[in-house]
């Protein structure tokens, strides 16, 4: 009887603190926390952003990542620089299933047929036989063809994840992408940080199950370093001895975001996934939330975005 009783009690225990679809069950050699994608796949919520790193910074920046514990990189062909994180996905020998490569297809790219050119020249550039996000970069051009290419690259083995990038410019491109896809987008990428907090788009993609990835989580060069000196981070970040930017980014985490900040200073590097070790309290979430302006470090109209990016050929 004792027996049973023991059974049933560590039974109604494993009930209790069964973690619901979604939830972060695994975590990294670094505890980053992973995240349940739509289609069932598990995603590191903490990664490093590549833009603006030339392809052997973009190397060094990764190893240093690697070593550190990171395993997600996100970089995209308009970066110019996916050769430097499959080399560095080479020679940091951590197994390949253990990596969480994201890249990003040009809007050049676009169309039904070219994109599937276009994605397997990516993969030769990393190096790789799989990406394991993909996304389209911006939502000009043929992006719903692109979508069935990606679509047929999920289903040949070459893609395990998709993803749309900057679709918060109107409602129409996001509900063109929704309608249109089989394979339903499994994150949306967007500047997001305290002082553009993006409620409206969040509530938007929630039904879908579309995880929020933030790029410039810190504000960007643009922002002139306006989060990082803000007066209620800086005392937050004091009561827990750590940096503004280590505030942000755990902020960013506890809201249940996935974060991409980018470095290739070491230094950088290793501070920013110092960010396990602690936690915001209820409080403190609530003093980071009302800093929220919606104010976007980059903006750009969509119809300027149709005009430049659509005349951007990138080399292979």
């Amino acid at each position: 009887m004792k027996k049973k009783i023991i059974v049933l009690f560590l039974g109604l225990l494993s009930f209790m603190y069964t973690p619901s679809f979604g939830q972060n069950t695994r975590v990294t050699v670094a505890n980053v926390p992973m995240v349940q994608l739509n289609n069932g796949i598990f995603m590191p919520r903490f990664g490093l952003g590549t833009f603006m790193a030339s392809v052997e910074d973009c190397k060094q920046a990764c190893l240093v990542a690697f070593k550190n514990g990171y395993r997600h990189i996100d970089t995209a062909h308009a970066y110019m620089n996916e050769r430097g994180v499959g080399e560095a996905v080479k020679e940091c020998g951590v197994p390949r299933e253990e990596i969480w490569i994201t890249s990003k297809l040009w809007p050049t790219e676009y169309g039904e047929g070219k994109t599937l050119e276009a994605i397997d020249k990516m993969l030769s550039r990393l190096q790789l036989d799989y990406i394991d996000l993909l996304y389209v970069h911006q939502p000009v051009g043929d992006f719903v063809g692109a979508w069935k290419d990606m679509e047929k690259a999920v289903e040949a083995g070459k893609v395990r994840a998709l993803g749309i990038s900057n679709f918060d410019a109107s409602d129409e491109v996001f509900r063109t992408i929704m309608d249109n896809a089989r394979i339903k987008p499994a994150v949306l990428q967007i500047e997001c940080h305290p002082y553009a907090q993006r409620l409206e788009m969040r509530e938007k993609v929630k039904p879908y199950g579309i995880l929020v990835e933030c790029w410039f989580p810190l504000g960007g060069a643009m922002s002139n370093g306006a989060l990082l000196k803000d007066p209620t981070i800086l005392e937050i970040a004091e009561a827990h001895g750590k940096s503004a930017a280590q505030i942000i980014l755990r902020w960013h985490i506890q809201e249940g975001f996935s974060v991409i900040p980018g470095a290739t200073n070491p230094a950088y590097i290793k501070e920013n996934i110092s960010i396990f070790d602690f936690k915001l309290s209820d409080a403190e979430m609530a003093q980071m939330r009302s800093l929220n302006k919606e104010k976007r470090f980059f903006n750009m109209p969509l119809g300027e975005k149709a005009d430049v990016y659509l005349k951007m050929q990138l080399p292979d």
